[in-house]
């Protein structure tokens, strides 16, 4: 530099200047690099000639230039990069990127040079820049009014200059003719991290995050994988703040979601790494090669967005270095030789230990409070919503979306309207709004990210992708937004399979799945499990597929869109009525013994093809599943759901005048009454066993007329009409055993043992019963509620004999209970209680009373002819033990279970093993006990295989 040449001193802005990737730059073009570098050259200087910057060194691609103001240094920088873009080059390839760095400070020339800190300054913000940004540092913003027109300076924040120990705040040039959308600068942060910020506290899921993040420590590849809205992307952000110190060389987050394009997976990527594309290189080379050197993990979300691209891309990170790893979140697998899947379940329903709060629970409040203004919900409102969160299976998104409704509803007014699950939790949210924990910055910064890989391809984004971006960004808006989310990437057998499976209410098996498509469905299941559509469960029996219930409301209204809902729902209907056969029979297609606990798991699938039977299908086939359910409703203590059923299908028919046979019919008039009759609606009752009869009369059926008319004293005799009700019961009795159909009147002999019981004619009615036994025992319909042993049970009560009680009442309750007869085994602990009582144990007998009592209240179960009998022996009790002796046996029984209760009462010991029995007294007593109690088992038709 010559002498001559004057250097501003005091206040100096200082610009340095470098081709980025000029390294590869020369290497592409070869002889072609010294023309391209000398057109930079020269333009660089005709710039610096026009605004009297002083040009102090110039060496190989770059420029140490120095300004004495500010304002036309950044005029300079200005010129040069649109001067530099409007150029003609020999190719687009070779088009030089010139960073820029600008730094003002206090500086004195010596010897045609400056020896200051600043200069150094100035080099590291250029270091920091890319190929076509401008950037300066605070002073350098604060001196440069005025700028150029049109142009602004853009805060991009505080950063950690290498060498420097202070922070720098950076700004970067903005104008027209300039790029504006580049990856973070380049500068030494001390904790290097882009996860996002998050704006509301992380509740829960505690378990997960260990296993999580024991598998990230042990493999390098992990993809959390689950339903959309289940709350991915925010555990693997919270997991991954937590072991940023363990990655010297950074934690960093990507968005695939706003990724319009496969081939811009790698410049996303890149872009937050603060890469740009070399000349003439692919951009997953230059990706590979920074990150094979370097120890990092990368969080890849939603991946599922472009989920080839993004294999491809993390397969190529894994396999060129190892200090690599990768945690990704999708909707599906992403298929990588190493990868671990971990699925994440839905938050807990479930109470934590001690009784906390479950985790959907703790999270729903947490968020009411914040969506009602700190106001916390009450204990009154706890029940509902623990009704919310189970119907929401746990969900983190729904429950959110659930949160910000209860701003307006009370939770019992929320947890009613989820009958319509996307109706309820979309309710206000037709106009996009900012997604609950990301903040508005991040989102605009994800955009930013997206357009610079869009730039770095030679192209700006087209507004279709601009309308995805947004797309993505909002896919958490809505429940129906984020299942479309998942739906738009199925192909047409798995889109038609989640449609069709939308009408089962719970799990389906495979063979129900391939029932229900009458084809082989294994390859679209296979495609919704991966996709996080349905989840699979193992079980003991083999795996189940389960659909969340979002899912299930956002499928059945792309069933009816698609105008296959009467098919798909007739079809559940034909599966349901097929499942209710199978109930009854056993695997060699023969009857068996009646179980309802065959029943429990079909209750809510019957349940949803009785209501779309009741709405748009066919009301004879609603008659039959009820009918199918007939017993079972009444020892569940759903005798008034099963009265309510039956209306709406009675509606129903008189809608549509569909034809149905009077001995269906029949059927349905005396279901209708027993329900009627244990629901204590006893005119309701007697009215239904009339139309019953009616129309067995019309359907010409013995057998049948039989079974409805021995129902009539049933009715009878709970409007106390006893004398009729005995009549009714021996004329029916007579005409079913001239009809030989003796069989379908075993309803009459048990009213009628009632009433002989009732009347003290204790021997007629032991003899009426036994003789019904072997009629019982051939009955498999009838035949677990052992109603002989039950009644034989009372008589002996009510001949004081003991043994002959116990044993009967023993065998009635074991039955009852082992098949699920529930109302019928609450009236059986209350005989025991009696037994118990005249055994001298009054204590048993309170518990059993009081345990009796409130199953009994809350099953809704009339006591029927005995309730006066149970009262009258409970007073007795209360008078053997006292008032407040009672009381607390009593209290103490309403806390036990039906389960409990009976394991209580077969626990009482036989009379002949009490102590003083006269049976085993003497020195041959052990024989006899041994003896007796073979007899005692060949009596009770039950085997002890301990006895020799």
């Amino acid at each position: 530099m010559s002498a001559r040449i004057r250097l501003p001193s005091g206040l100096v802005t200082f610009m340095f200047t470098d081709i980025e990737g000029s390294t590869r730059l020369a290497q592409m073009l070869g002889p072609g690099y010294r023309p391209v570098l000398a057109e930079h050259r020269r333009l660089l200087r005709d710039t610096l000639a026009a605004t009297d910057g002083t040009e102090l060194l110039t060496e190989g691609d770059s420029f140490f230039v120095a300004f004495d103001h500010a304002a036309a240094a950044l005029d300079a920088c200005l010129s040069a990069q649109r001067a530099l873009a409007s150029a003609e080059w020999p190719s687009p390839d070779s088009a030089p990127r010139v960073r820029m760095g600008l730094h003002t400070g206090h500086a004195e020339p010596l010897a045609g040079e400056y020896a200051s800190a600043e200069v150094h300054r100035a080099a590291r913000i250029a270091a920091a820049a890319h190929g076509g940004q401008v950037l300066c540092s605070g002073a350098t913003a604060r001196y440069a009014a005025p700028l150029p027109d049109g142009a602004t300076l853009l805060d991009l924040g505080l950063h950690r200059l290498r060498g420097f120990d202070d922070r720098e705040r950076l700004f970067q040039l903005v104008a027209p003719g300039l790029e504006r959308q580049f990856p973070r600068p380049r500068t030494a942060e001390a904790v290097p991290h882009n996860l996002p910020i998050q704006v509301s506290s992380f509740i829960g899921r505690q378990e997960e995050r260990v296993e999580l993040g024991r598998l990230v420590g042990e493999h390098r590849l992990v993809t959390v994988v689950g339903a959309g809205g289940a709350g991915k992307t925010r555990l693997a952000v919270e997991l991954t703040s937590g072991v940023v110190e363990a990655y010297p060389d950074g934690v960093w987050f990507v968005d695939i979601a706003t990724v319009t394009d496969p081939g811009l997976v790698a410049f996303a990527i890149a872009a937050v790494l603060g890469l740009r594309p070399e000349p003439g290189r692919p951009m997953a080379d230059t990706l590979v090669e920074y990150a094979a050197s370097r120890r990092m993990l990368i969080l890849l979300d939603t991946c599922d967005a472009q989920p080839a691209a993004s294999a491809e891309v993390v397969s190529r990170l894994l396999t060129g270095g190892s200090g690599v790893r990768v945690m990704a979140t999708s909707r599906e697998p992403l298929g990588l030789p190493g990868e671990v899947v971990w699925r994440i379940p839905p938050l807990s329903v479930q109470p934590g230990p001690g009784g906390a709060p479950s985790d959907a629970i703790a999270l729903l409040l947490d968020r009411t409070a914040a969506a009602r203004g700190g106001r916390r919900a009450g204990m009154a409102e706890a029940a509902d919503l623990q009704r919310v969160v189970t119907r929401l299976d746990g969900l983190p998104l729904a429950i959110e979306l659930a949160a910000a409704r209860l701003r307006v509803l009370s939770a019992s007014q929320l947890a009613e309207r989820l009958d319509d699950v996307l109706g309820a939790l979309d309710a206000g949210q037709d106009d996009p709004q900012p997604l609950p924990a990301r903040g508005q910055r991040w989102i605009a910064n994800q955009h930013d990210t997206v357009d610079l890989a869009a730039a770095a391809l030679g192209s700006a984004p087209t507004p279709a992708a601009r309308a995805a971006q947004r797309t993505a960004t909002q896919r958490h808006v809505t429940m129906q937004a984020t299942v479309t989310w998942s739906y738009r990437t199925l192909g047409p057998r798995a889109a038609r399979l989640l449609r069709w499976l939308a009408v089962f209410s719970g799990p389906v098996d495979l063979a129900t799945v391939e029932w229900l498509l009458a084809d082989d469905a294994l390859d679209p299941l296979s495609v919704l499990v991966d996709k996080s559509m349905l989840q699979a469960e193992p079980t003991a029996s083999g795996t189940t597929y389960r659909m969340l219930d979002p899912i299930r409301a956002y499928a059945a209204r792309r069933l009816v869109d698609a105008g296959e809902e009467q098919a798909a729902r007739d079809r559940h209907v034909a599966w349901s009525l097929n499942a209710l056969q199978r109930a009854y029979l056993g695997p060699d297609e023969r009857p068996v013994t009646l179980s309802l606990y065959a029943l429990d798991p079909l209750a809510d699938e019957l349940r949803a093809a009785l209501r779309w039977t009741t709405t748009g299908g066919s009301a004879r086939c609603g008659l039959k599943l009820a009918g199918g359910l007939d017993q079972w409703w009444r020892e569940r203590g759903l005798a008034r759901e099963g009265r309510l059923w039956l209306f709406r299908l009675y509606g129903r028919i008189a809608e549509t005048r569909e034809r149905v046979p009077d001995a269906e019919l029949a059927l349905a008039y005396h279901m209708h009454s027993t329900h009627a009759g244990a629901d204590g609606e006893f005119a309701e009752e007697l009215r239904f066993s009339k139309r019953a009869e009616a129309a067995a009369r019309r359907a010409g059926d013995d057998g049948l007329l039989a079974r409805v008319l021995a129902g009539r004293a049933s009715s009878l005799i709970d409007m106390k009409q006893l004398v009729e009700a005995e009549q009714v019961c021996r004329e029916v009795i007579d005409w079913a055993h001239r009809r030989e159909v003796s069989g379908e009147a075993l309803f009459a002999v048990y009213s009628l043992a009632e009433l002989l019981w009732h009347q003290g004619r204790l021997d007629e009615a032991a003899e009426l019963l036994g003789a019904a036994r072997p009629v019982e025992a051939v009955r498999p319909i009838e035949r677990a509620r052992r109603s002989v042993d039950m009644l034989l049970g009372m008589v002996a009560l009510a001949r004081g004999d003991l043994v002959a009680a116990h044993d009967h009442l023993v065998v009635a309750l074991r039955s009852r209970m082992s098949h699920g007869f529930h109302g019928r085994a609450c009236d059986t602990v209350s005989a025991i209680a009696v037994r118990c009582a005249a055994g001298g144990d009054p204590v048993t007998a309170a518990r059993l009373f009081g345990s009796a009592a409130q199953i009994r209240a809350a099953m809704r179960r009339t006591p029927g002819m005995f309730g006066a009998y149970w009262q009258a022996e409970q007073a007795n009790v209360r008078a053997m033990l006292g008032d407040s002796a009672f009381d607390a046996a009593y209290a103490e029984g309403t806390e036990l279970s039906l389960a409990e209760a009976a394991a209580v009462a077969l626990a009482v010991e036989h009379p002949d093993l009490a102590a003083g029995s006269i049976r085993f007294s003497g020195a041959d007593a052990p024989a006899r006990r041994r003896r007796g109690t073979r007899r005692d088992d060949r009596r009770t038709g039950h085997r002890n295989e301990s006895a020799p």
